[in-house]
């Protein structure tokens, strides 16, 4: 991204941070070169003193002001929020990108609530961003030219990694990687529940459990082997992870968690 660039957050929660903190820490922006307002004098406070970016006065401004505006506000409230953008005309968002990081909302729903296109990128993040382990779907409308795709994807990989998606599935994305960060860490806290059913002290089930779950994931990437293949090498003859995964199958583990990410996507298609 080009320390040239203005950035502009609307919102400035868990999402906006993990952005902020990511582009920060690979210093492809300034500090000067990020804007932003939200809700609360708190959070517009706390943003301030952690990264010494601008706090305007309201969204608007920070929309007039900023090459790249990002809308980091929860869906139900991207009404109200663009209601307050459409001061600007058509032809100042032609020179502008509008980020959106919200599941529900496609391009053409943008489009119909604004009156005119808008150069677009759609990004759906998951919480591990916080932590620099995120995992982003991202869609570019017909407007965006590469070169500016690029840039934001350099921006969205500095928190994880970034995976390029056709809009329709952008729904999914959110389903698989946005949401079952919280899938996880119930199957975390499970894990170690039974282990301190078993006598262990909690935090340290916790940690097992946790550095179990990081391995595998960056076995699965790492490798690149299937994840039926990994499971396989765990699995000796007769042993008892085999007993472990039977026990898992007879319980519906792995019809559970589809279904879960078909509630999502419902959930995620009424919003």
């Amino acid at each position: 991204m080009s320390e040239k660039k203005t950035i502009g957050f609307i919102g400035l929660g868990n999402m906006a941070s993990a952005m902020i903190g990511g582009m920060l820490r690979q210093k492809l922006v300034e500090p000067g070169n990020i804007l932003g307002n939200a809700k609360t004098e708190k959070t517009r406070q706390r943003a301030q003193e952690e990264w010494g970016i601008t706090i305007l006065a309201d969204n608007a401004a920070v929309a007039r002001a900023a090459d790249i505006v990002v809308l980091a506000v929860k869906p139900q409230f991207f009404e109200e929020v663009i209601g307050e953008l459409k001061g600007l005309k058509e032809e100042a968002w032609q020179q502008k990108l509008l980020i959106s990081l919200a599941p529900g909302k496609s391009m053409a729903w943008f489009e119909e609530r604004f009156g005119f296109p808008v150069p677009m990128i759609r990004c759906m993040p998951n919480t591990p961003a916080l932590v620099g382990e995120g995992c982003t779907g991202m869609c570019a409308s017909s407007a965006v030219p590469e070169e500016l795709i690029s840039q934001v994807k350099r921006l969205t990989d500095s928190f994880g990694r970034t995976v390029m998606v056709p809009e329709r599935l952008m729904d999914v994305v959110g389903a698989v990687s946005g949401s079952s960060p919280a899938f996880v860490f119930l199957f975390i806290e499970a894990l170690a529940d039974g282990a301190v059913a078993e006598g262990m002290p909690r935090a340290q089930a916790y940690e097992l459990a946790a550095q179990a779950v990081l391995g595998s994931a960056r076995m699965v990437l790492e490798t690149g082997k299937h994840p039926g293949e990994l499971k396989d090498m765990v699995c000796s003859p007769g042993g008892t992870t085999i007993q472990g995964i039977r026990t898992l199958e007879e319980r519906g583990f792995r019809a559970a968690a589809m279904d879960a990410v078909a509630a999502c996507l419902e959930k995620s298609g009424k919003l």
